[in-house]
């Protein structure tokens, strides 16, 4: 993406001089940014451009505009979260935003010192936002309405007909993505050897997608859920349109209330695709004790979870980040250690194999963004503002970085019952 392509304002429209605080700033972070060690960043104003980095080849390379001195300010002040409010607000352009990020996940000494010295002073703020949106039956009704009830047409912008809002799997990197959604409900259905008369649970509904293709493509009979009012509404009247009400039921209930809704049934199949990010590091436990109780002992279960790396997981805790501020409040991504861990301590199910899906993610990203950007006319249509467009892209730029520089992973944890394997009727 060329300068002129992302819309960047010429450094002559640069509208005012610094203050004596902001140029203090940029002193503070051009010092921080003399100790990338990786890839280059060039800064471009009006009195010249500035390269950091040693710039070698095949490493990420961007460079970066600033339209109003206070960027400065809010990097020194607020760190990497400051640098994302700024961004979306219009205060810098850059022309490749994922290889930005991708460039300072590398330094981790680097980003260290940005969210650093002053910087601080602001977390207790943001930790206390995200406290108060914790995943209680309440919370966890608000947090997931403050997402996904941005409405149904609007998800349909981006995702591929299936309306699926995760990872898709490519069988191979030029596959479009309506072939790497329907390949990784395959993947997932024949892992589970999904034959007809399985009955299958599964946690997290979203638009329907999994259970549909599980009960046409598989026979499966399919009981499903979400606390989405609007994902409940477009997921039923989309199993309706498809002739599967006899198969597949939707039902609106949180998680915690499935073994009383479904007065102590078990299942032979359970699946989960990424919603676990929205349970809450508090109640992971909670989570997978009432997967045990839903799966029979003779059953299997995979759940499709987007991980925090084992090593950055405490770190991870204390801090708030954009994802978590600003697009999933009341979000946080467990670890693969955390979730073996809570599956060892709360239930009486065995962890039976993990496979590492990482590089699909950020490929999904990219479609997801692209198609995004292909459809301004209808986001005008939709009152959908400059400001919301620059905060979604970069939410896909810093989860697609993320992924690329795997500070976090995509991940199929595969579960079995105790008796699973065992022979036993």
């Amino acid at each position: 993406m060329s300068l002129g392509h992302a819309g960047l304002t010429p450094l002559s429209m640069v509208a005012r001089r610094a203050t004596w605080l902001e140029s203090r700033a940029r002193a503070m972070v051009a010092d921080r940014l003399e100790r990338l060690a990786e890839g280059r960043l060039t800064i471009a104003e009006p009195a010249g451009a500035r390269v950091f980095g040693p710039g070698r080849t095949g490493e990420p390379a961007a460079t970066l505009v600033p339209h109003d001195p206070r960027f400065w300010a809010e990097v020194a002040f607020g760190g990497s979260l400051g640098a994302a409010e700024s961004y979306v607000r219009g205060d810098w352009d850059t022309d490749d935003l994922t290889a930005l990020i991708r460039l300072l996940a590398r330094q981790r000494a680097v980003l260290a010192n940005v969210d650093g010295g002053m910087a601080r002073l602001r977390a207790p703020l943001a930790t206390a936002f995200h406290r108060l949106h914790r995943n209680t039956r309440h919370g966890a009704q608000r947090n997931i309405t403050a997402h996904y009830d941005l409405g149904n047409d609007f998800f349909a912008l981006f995702l591929d007909p299936s309306l699926m809002y995760s990872c898709a799997l490519f069988p191979r990197p030029e596959a479009t993505l309506e072939e790497a959604s329907r390949h990784k409900l395959d993947v997932i259905c024949r892992a589970l050897e999904l034959q007809p008369g399985i009955d299958l649970v599964e946690i997290g509904t979203g638009w329907g997608g999994l259970g549909i293709h599980a009960a046409r493509e598989y026979g499966a009979r399919v009981i499903t859920t979400t606390i989405s009012r609007e994902q409940h509404r477009e997921a039923v009247a989309r199993v309706h349109a498809a002739g599967l009400s006899d198969r597949v039921t939707v039902l609106q209930a949180d998680y915690r209330d499935l073994p009383r809704v479904l007065a102590g049934r078990r299942f032979d199949r359970l699946v989960s695709i990424e919603m676990i990010e929205a349970v809450g590091a508090e109640y992971l436990g909670d989570y997978f004790e009432v997967l045990g109780r839903l799966l029979s002992p003779e059953g299997r279960g995979l759940v499709q979870a987007i991980v925090i790396r084992d090593q950055d997981e405490a770190a991870y805790r204390s801090t708030v980040d954009f994802i978590q501020r600003y697009i999933f409040p009341g979000g946080c991504l467990p670890s693969v250690r955390g979730m073996v861990e809570a599956v060892a301590r709360r239930s009486q199910l065995r962890v039976a194999g993990l496979e590492d899906w990482t590089p699909h993610y950020a490929l999904t990203l990219s479609h997801w963004r692209a198609r995004f950007h292909a459809q301004s006319g209808a986001l005008d249509r939709m009152g959908f503002d400059a400001t919301f467009r620059r905060l979604w892209h970069w939410y896909f730029c810093y989860c697609e970085a993320a992924f690329l520089e795997r500070t976090c992973g995509l991940v199929h944890l595969h579960l079995a019952g105790p008796r699973a394997g065992t022979g036993a009727p």
